[in-house]
């Protein structure tokens, strides 16, 4: 009954208020995230949709613990999930609705959650908490949908004060689009709830159907905090870093970053290629989308697996193919090659970067060389996909010598490889090339003695 839930957010409202604040804030420039001690967060997140659906208490806390280790920040999580997430229960045998009631939560599902992300606090990690999957409230799902604009508000309210107090970002959409005035109302009575119940306290944002993008629904929506777009799975080779592009020069501006790009071990295109074989994307692909949406203008990243957002083990249907238990999957190179992407973008300020392709004088490359300058000018960064030359335009860098480095993303070593101060134009080469080789040049101030990213204690 709908008298339950509003009894329950009233009950969750007299609990004594434990003097939480908003952690996460917008910077002042808009362009990307920090803590209210003005620290810039980088947001690197792993999607593990089915995570409080499918997993235990105790394998929740073995997954969380792993990505922890690995440098994620960011876990991106849905309380009414995708896979049955209406009628099948979750590991300890229990529903999240009742009879598929968004008005009538059941408590025991709802402790679970309340476990899991317990254990993602105490590890500093952030839950991207999406409310639903996109099935449930959007038209195009036919039997699927539960919400209306009155029950969206009013479970918005009662997970926004249930979760008031704990690292929240808050993740609407769920893999859908805007498609109607119904739709959009659903959603915006939802954010509205999320709102009311948490009193502002956690940052906002919503994760469309592929491809797509926040920015051509919610814009000029006043809470959505930063933009999301989904480059999605579809092609190798896919430029993701346009939808950053785009996103970046939206006013007002707003920070942005790519929720869902292609997975490791995800068939490319869902497709089957030829008689019993997949071809799969690897980490490769995900170095690959990393890099290009972070130089383009992103505030971060998110990876995925293909057995990990599904959270498949033997004893369940595999979806899009999935054959490495998750368990093994959170071991693939994609994950570890993430934090090395998180070392770098910290140790050379991913928040003074601005995307700057006219750098690049020229390259051979079939693929873009994408390239991002510091707003002080005292560093540069650019990232061949492919390891061809490119030829670039030096004298932007500030000081009077410039230290120009290597850096390998794949195990996230740096090799310096000379100091000099001359600042013309030079063509720079690749210790490899191929497909699978691709390197990082790092253009800077040597006068600045910027620590080497890959060195001990970095």
């Amino acid at each position: 009954m709908k008298s339950r839930i509003i009894t329950s957010i009233f009950l969750l409202l007299l609990l004594p208020q434990s003097g939480f604040c908003q952690d996460l804030l917008v910077s002042e420039n808009g362009r990307y995230l920090e803590h209210r001690d003005g620290k810039p967060f980088f947001y690197l997140g792993d999607t593990a949709w089915e995570l409080f659906h499918r997993l235990s208490l105790r394998e929740a806390k073995q997954y969380l613990h792993d990505r922890k280790d690995k440098g994620f920040t960011v876990i991106q999580a849905v309380i009414l999930a995708q896979l049955d997430g209406l009628t099948v229960p979750n590991a300890n045998g229990d529903l999240p609705l009742h009879n598929g009631d968004p008005a009538q939560p059941q408590e025991n599902y709802f402790g679970h959650v309340d476990a899991i992300v317990h254990v993602a606090d105490s590890l500093g990690l952030y839950i991207g908490m999406l409310p639903t999957w996109g099935s449930y409230w959007s038209s195009t799902n036919g039997d699927e949908k539960i919400f209306t604009p009155s029950s969206a508000g009013s479970f918005g309210s009662f997970l926004g004060a249930r979760y008031r107090d704990q690292r929240i970002i808050w993740i609407l959409g769920g893999d859908e689009n805007i498609n109607s005035d119904s739709e959009r109302a659903i959603v915006e009575a939802m954010a509205t709830g999320l709102k009311l119940g948490d009193q502002g306290a956690h940052l906002m944002t919503f994760h469309p159907r592929g491809p797509g993008r926040s920015s051509d629904y919610f814009h000029d929506a006043t809470w959505l905090d930063f933009h999301m777009f989904q480059s999605s799975h579809a092609s190798h080779d896919h430029d993701n870093g346009l939808y950053a592009e785009h996103d970046y020069q939206l006013t007002p501006v707003k920070p942005t970053l790519d929720g869902e790009p292609r997975y490791e071990l995800i068939p490319v295109g869902f497709y089957f290629q030829g008689a019993n074989r997949l071809d799969l994307f690897d980490d490769y692909d995900c170095r690959q989308a990393a890099y290009w949406s972070i130089l383009s203008g992103s505030c971060g990243h998110t990876y995925g697996h293909n057995s990990i957002w599904q959270m498949w083990s033997s004893d369940k249907a595999p979806v899009l193919s999935a054959v490495i238990p998750w368990y093994e999957a959170v071991d693939h190179p994609g994950a570890f090659q993430m934090k090395h992407l998180r070392t770098l973008f910290e140790l050379r300020s991913f928040h003074l970067l601005k995307p700057t392709p006219e750098l690049v004088l020229r390259t051979l490359s079939k693929l873009p060389v994408k390239a991002s300058l510091a707003f002080d000018q005292s560093f540069a960064i650019f990232y061949s996909s492919s390891g061809d030359s490119f030829t670039v335009d030096q004298s932007v860098i500030s000081g009077d010598k410039i230290r120009s480095i290597w850096y390998d993303p794949r195990y996230g070593i740096a090799h310096s490889i000379h100091t000099g101060n001359t600042k013309g134009i030079q063509t720079y080469t690749p210790p490899t090339n191929g497909r699978g080789h691709d390197w990082i040049l790092i253009l800077e101030d040597a006068g600045k003695k910027m620590p080497l990213p890959g060195d001990k204690g970095n």
